[in-house]
């Protein structure tokens, strides 16, 4: 179950908070609707649940706290509008990159595509897919690690009847299965048909917690209620304005000297008793049931059919709303149901009461219509199972576009069953995960390799880099006076780096850059999870790339050089030990400075500016502190450390340890590892200080 207590979002400026003090409960086997209109806080409501905004309150999941629990997405399965998935990435890619964060199996991935029907479409690219689809993939990343609880926000919006009625089934189907299911909507209607408990959000603030039946009974229709004790004349009066002015009006006589007017206000029947002297003892605005309707005389069950006929008609004509204004104090949810009727009826219904064989009328006359009530049958109270359909087919991929021929509910709303299994089957869902994996360090490499691998962002970059550095050797050595080791990495004095660090560097900024732009970990305790071992599998899968992308830019201008000017370009200098230590160094450098701005500032263009920075301002800096006299040199440091510490180093490391000691001491690499050492001393500080928080 989900218990939260005091939800308050931090206000901005002069205005008031978006959330204050809100506290409800959403119980396990049970889908619980938090109703409100645009504005009313509900998504703030949801991210202030899910730790993903700023404020005060807490929520509980079965007791704990998301950042209490050790795998979020284990408990809570989450769909806040469309899915956060890079665009260029396939829909089974997005699912097995997940897969590998929770610790799943990839065939997790397909079971999940199979149960929500985007099999024929598992290579799509997620920025291909329509409304519906994408729909469909989100309910399969929130359903993907077999969570306890789902939280949904508002996710029937702009979908077809069916799509909606399938997502409905879903909903229904886990709540059966003992989970707990929370989802927003701003439609009344939906509300009342799918879930079993309603919230209700205005401006803010929990204004109602009611059981759906209550909720469709008292705060779905308001109403007018009339005491007058000439009833039945100020009715007749009512209906032949209404009619006149071709209106929906619904008026309802409750025995006596009382009537309930719907579709009406207080000050059009004033005003119309006024003009015919009615005396009028009570007038007042009540939020009302759903509307009554006629029961079918005595003739209509007998096989009359001009009578069944009349009373059918009847049963529509109430089931009409008013398209008119409204001044109840419910005004949004008026105008939320409102919107489900599909024009104004011409007609004016009336229902009059039903006389039983004694001659006294009934204080009421007429069953409620409303979700899940139909003419003639007792209000629906039973908070177990509802209606939906069953399973949707597999939709092809030109299948989203043909036109939906189901009969819209928004012309003439369907009577819902008392019982799901009365409508059909509800829709499957995934198998439970029984055996987990035991937790791995290899986790956030393999999540890591997925995302870096699964869209071509990475290999176009590495393409741009070898052919501008391949370009770039040739012009050198056309254009003379470089030195061998510039030649060879294509880097001529008047830029900063060369193409195959600026390369390296913009790969590692992606690598946070991305996270933060189409964030598929949102579920996982904030946008980016700022974990130990997400950032160790990043450097390492950074370090990687940017060895594989120094070796080939070397390569590549080695054999466009001897294809061009042939062999006498293409020697080896004698010190290329020390110098490819150093460059090599300078690319991983650079990769990782990359990823490391790009998580401080949670921007790609802020990582790549980071890299360039180093060569513009860093190493400027670090000349000018090493100027002068007292500068020393770092030759000799191997042998006085192999004095130090009387160990006789094997396999020559005297020349590897002093070839990075000259590496560190150049201005470039000193400058280099400065700006790395601030900047994971700055990822650390953000992430303690996140914490905290």
């Amino acid at each position: 179950m989900i218990q939260a207590i005091g939800l308050t979002s931090n206000p901005r400026k002069e205005f008031p908070p978006a959330v204050d003090d809100v506290s409800f409960e959403a119980l396990s086997g049970r889908v619980t609707a938090l109703l409100g209109a645009p504005g009313a806080g509900k998504s703030t409501a949801l991210k202030l649940m899910l730790e993903l905004q700023q404020g005060r309150g807490v929520a509980y999941f079965r007791g704990r706290p998301l950042h209490r629990i050790a795998h979020p997405m284990r408990e809570v399965g989450v769909l806040l509008g469309d899915v956060p998935g890079h665009p260029a990435r396939t829909v089974r890619g997005h699912l097995r990159m997940l897969c590998a964060a929770a610790g799943l199996p990839t065939r997790r991935a397909d079971e999940v595509l199979e149960v929500v029907g985007l099999v024929s479409l598992c290579e799509a690219r997620l920025n291909t897919l329509s409304r519906g689809m994408d729909r469909r993939l989100g309910l399969a990343c929130a359903l993907l690690s077999d969570p306890h609880t789902l939280v949904l926000d508002d996710p029937a919006a702009g979908l077809a009847v069916r799509e909606g009625r399938w997502l409905h089934g879903i909903m229904r189907a886990h709540a059966d299965q003992g989970g707990t299911v929370l989802f927003t909507t701003r439609e009344p209607k939906e509300a009342a048909r799918t879930a079993d408990r309603v919230l209700t959000l205005e401006g803010g603030q929990l204004v109602a917690d009611q059981e759906v039946a209550d909720f469709s009974r008292t705060r779905l229709r308001p109403r007018i209620a009339v005491r007058t004790p000439h009833a039945a004349r100020l009715g007749a009066l009512l209906t032949k304005e209404a009619r006149t002015a071709r209106r929906s009006v619904e008026i309802v006589r409750e025995g006596g000297n009382r009537l309930s007017v719907y579709g009406s206000t207080c000050a059009e029947i004033g005003e119309t008793a006024f003009r015919h002297g009615i005396l009028v003892h009570q007038l007042a605005d009540e939020i009302g049931d759903m509307g009554p309707t006629s029961a079918m005389p005595p003739s209509a069950v007998e096989g009359d059919p001009e009578s069944a006929e009349n009373a059918q008609t009847s049963v529509q004509e109430a089931e009409g709303l008013d398209q008119g204004q409204d001044q109840g104090p419910d005004q949004a949810l008026v105008e939320g149901y409102q919107a489900f009727a599909e024009e104004p009826r011409e007609a004016v219904a009336v229902a009059e009461p039903r006389t039983p064989a004694d001659g006294v009328p009934e204080s009421n006359p007429a069953p409620l219509v409303g979700p899940g009530l139909h003419a003639g049958s007792a209000p629906h109270t039973d908070p177990g199972p509802r209606a939906h359909l069953g399973p949707h087919p597999d939709s092809a991929p030109g299948a989203h576009s043909e036109p939906d021929t189901a009969p819209s509910p928004d012309a003439h709303p369907e009577p819902r069953p008392a019982r799901a299994s009365e409508a059909g089957p509800l829709p499957m869902l995934p198998p439970p995960i029984a055996v987990r994996s035991a937790p791995s360090p290899l986790r956030p490499l393999r999540y890591e390799l997925r995302r870096a691998g699964g869209v071509g962002t990475a290999y176009v970059t590495a393409a741009a880099v070898l052919v501008t550095s391949a370009l770039m050797a040739v012009l050198l050595a056309r254009i003379g006076h470089t030195p061998q080791p510039r030649l060879l990495a294509a880097w001529p004095r008047e830029l900063p780096l060369p193409p195959a660090a600026i390369g390296a560097g913009l790969l590692g900024a992606i690598a946070f850059g991305d996270e933060f732009r189409h964030p598929a970990l949102a579920a996982d305790r904030g946008t980016v999870p700022r974990r130990l071992g997400l950032l160790v599998a990043k450097l390492f899968v950074a370090a990687a790339t940017a060895l594989l992308l120094a070796v080939l830019a070397v390569g590549c201008d080695l054999e466009v050089l001897y294809l061009v000017y042939g062999p006498e370009l293409i020697s080896v200098p004698a010190d290329w030990l020390p110098l490819g230590a150093s460059w090599v160094g300078l690319v991983v450098g650079c990769s990782w400075a990359g990823v490391l701005a790009a998580g401080v500032f949670r921007s790609t263009s802020a990582g790549l500016a980071a890299v360039v920075a180093v060569p513009l301002l860093v190493v400027p800096l670090v000349q000018k502190v090493l100027e002068g006299s007292s500068v020393r040199s770092a030759v000799g440091f191997p042998m006085r450390l192999r004095e130090l510490v009387l160990v006789q180093w094997p396999f020559g490391g005297e020349r590897h340890l002093e070839a990075v000691a000259r590496a560190i001491t150049q201005p470039v690499g000193g400058a280099l590892l400065l700006s790395l050492v601030a900047l994971l001393g700055a990822y650390v500080l953000t992430n303690l200080r996140g914490r905290v928080r």
